[in-house]
């Protein structure tokens, strides 16, 4: 199984000072090789810090995340796949046995 965690991107157009966001997508991370009984808020808790960002001209937050099985795509890769024949652009991931270990 993996744990899907889906994003939600924002760019600033304007300066520090007067900010003005914009989303501008996200992506779908894949953390591999997630036990079945592991705690997904646990395993959400280990990597939150590699996978959100917070400075003046960008933000990428959590906004939701689910257990899947090993063979999921998202939309983005889906896509690739029917219109390119492959996925060229895979989503980023990251290895539950990597989180184990640090």
């Amino acid at each position: 199984m993996m744990l899907v965690i889906e994003t939600q991107r924002y760019e600033n157009y304007g300066t520090e000072t007067d900010p003005y966001w914009k989303a501008k997508g996200g992506s779908s991370y894949k953390i591999l090789g997630v036990p079945t009984n592991a705690d997904q808020n646990e395993v959400v808790s280990m990597v939150r810090g590699e996978i959100e960002t917070n400075n003046a001209f960008l933000q990428e937050t959590i906004i939701g995340y689910g257990m899947e099985a090993d063979d999921y795509l998202s939309d983005f890769e889906r896509s690739q796949l029917e219109y390119d024949g492959d996925i060229e652009f895979p989503e980023p991931f990251i290895l539950y046995s990597d989180l184990c270990m640090a």
